[in-house]
């Protein structure tokens, strides 16, 4: 199913926009496709079984902490409100890598011979589309907090693949409409060469240039490089307002090229995205990134939660996708509780049912209650309503967008939520 219409309720002021929200991927490689042939259905053994794949390496493993903070948190709720089918909800994390290696392969082997019932992950999409036909293939379902490549909508992953986080057009509308309301005429774009940055840098283009502004230079560059004085050396030369960078960990290879080139965050606008949206703090001289915009998914994460988060990791500095991680834990839980069921086969078909169309509850307790007293239910997470469409994507959203101060790290200015039809 491909959505088309979007109609946007504005909940914070900045600037005029339609909007919607964006996450993660990975590198230019081509994702691996399995045999639908060999697919099997994982059969469900009473104990609902999470498998993480997330980032502890490579160059998304900032994101990591959060994420694995999130299904922690979940499990931790879960499992104080009497887990599932009577019994705790059991997790096993492992690493999902990048696509320079094959830890995400490996880790899925893992966790599909520990009989997971769920692989929460990955936060790249690249990763993910390199072992999607893997683990839907083996009849298991798939949830990622951080995947917005728009490959997936129209997937066939045999109905089970689910995302918390949703598709890139949305974040580069995003990310287009916030860059012309700042008064931007001319836009240099600096693209990580991937679905990621160049079906992002597509949609941020699109809303550019239908807001009246003009993409005078767009570079695609190879994450991998070891240099990017030319990519840098043609956007300076063609004279931009506003800087865009569309990227990950590479950033930091990027941002003191422009810094030397004249091109910093004083003389020119820079804008990021969820993908390299990072407290860089003391990484970078103090005021470097000062006045520097970005955008980021996911609706206001309160402190209550970000003081439950930090109970089961202290030293989180980064909140970023931890509530779509959460999220994606718990309507698992509510889908197999629905069902009767862990079997993936089973659950999936609630998956959808649990996060629209019921009576409203926001945790994984009262949610239970009501579905124990035969009650329909409609989930609504720390991240936002989701509503999972008949794709698996989200079907109501919210962006962040962020602005960094003089001490290289970013607070939100604004939020903008919406339902996406």
């Amino acid at each position: 199913m491909i959505r088309r219409n979007f109609a946007w309720r504005s909940v914070a002021v900045l600037g005029a926009a339609s909007l919607a929200l964006g996450a993660c991927s990975k590198n230019s490689d081509e994702p691996t496709t399995g045999s639908s042939s060999a697919a099997t259905s994982a059969a469900g053994d009473g104990v609902l079984k999470i498998g993480t794949l997330l980032p502890q390496t490579g160059s998304l493993a900032f994101l990591g902490p959060p994420e694995f903070a999130g299904v922690k948190l979940a499990v931790k709720d879960i499992n104080a409100a009497g887990g599932v089918l009577g019994k705790d909800v059991v997790e096993s994390d492992t690493d999902s890598g990048d696509t320079s290696t094959d830890i995400a392969s490996q880790s899925v082997n893992k966790l599909l011979a520990e009989k997971a019932d769920v692989i929460i992950g990955a936060a790249s999409s690249s990763v993910s589309l390199s072992v999607i036909d893997k683990i839907t293939g083996a009849g298991v379902v798939q949830i990622s907090p951080a995947n917005t490549s728009d490959q997936f909508t129209t997937y066939n992953d045999k109905g089970l693949y689910f995302r918390t986080a949703p598709p890139d057009q949305l974040q580069g509308r995003v990310l287009g409409d916030l860059i012309v309301a700042d008064g931007n005429a001319k836009v240099g774009l600096l693209v990580m060469q991937d679905t990621y940055g160049t079906g992002l840098a597509k949609s941020a283009r699109a809303a550019i240039e239908s807001g009246g502004g003009q993409v005078a230079a767009e570079e695609v560059y190879d994450p991998k490089a070891a240099d990017f004085s030319a990519e840098v050396g043609k956007i300076k030369a063609a004279n931009p307002d506003a800087i865009v960078m569309i990227g990950f960990d590479e950033t930091k290879k990027i941002v003191p090229k422009l810094v030397e080139a004249g091109l910093t965050a004083k003389t020119k606008k820079w804008y990021f995205v969820d993908g390299n949206l990072s407290n860089y703090g003391k990484e970078f001289p103090a005021g470097t990134f000062e006045g520097a915009k970005g955008t980021l998914p996911g609706a206001k994460a309160t402190d209550d939660f970000k003081k439950q988060l930090l109970t089961v990791d202290a030293s989180l500095k980064d909140f970023s996708y931890s509530a779509e991680s959460y999220d994606a834990t718990i309507l698992t839980a509510l889908a197999a509780t629905a069902a009767k069921s862990d079997a993936p086969s089973e659950y999936s078909k609630q998956l959808a049912a649990v996060s629209k169309g019921g009576e409203k509850c926001t945790t994984f307790k009262d949610c239970k209650a009501l579905l124990d007293a035969g009650k329909d239910i409609d989930y609504d997470g720390v991240s936002g309503p989701i509503e999972f469409n008949d794709a698996g994507d989200p079907a109501e959203a919210t962006i962040g967008i962020y602005q960094y101060g003089a001490d290289n790290t970013y607070k939100n200015v604004a939020y903008q939520s919406g339902k996406i039809s």
